[in-house]
């Protein structure tokens, strides 16, 4: 659902962008499309090595890989207040 909602908002930026002739529509629409490549390269390999080790082989590697994780979520969640913070200028 978040990706289609990432794409939809993308979208509608860059239409805003267009119908309004306003050029600060796009650094919102970019930022919030950019979640795509970033979860695709930078989030999912770390997911997939999360998800290869067995429940019963969990210690410290898998906690490492999970504060990894996090981390890696965080700067999803800057892409997302960035975008938004883009659209609410636009706005202005």
């Amino acid at each position: 659902m978040q990706a289609s909602c990432a794409v939809v908002s993308g979208v509608l930026g860059l239409l805003a962008a267009w119908q309004t002739h306003d050029w600060r529509w796009i650094p919102g629409a970019v930022l919030i499309l950019a979640n795509w490549p970033y979860t695709l390269f930078g989030i999912m390999p770390t997911t997939v090595c999360f998800n290869a080790i067995d429940e019963n082989d969990a210690g410290p590697n898998s906690r490492a890989l999970i504060v990894k994780w996090g981390g890696l979520h965080a700067v999803r969640t800057g892409l997302g207040i960035a975008a938004t913070m883009a659209y609410l200028w636009a706005l202005n």
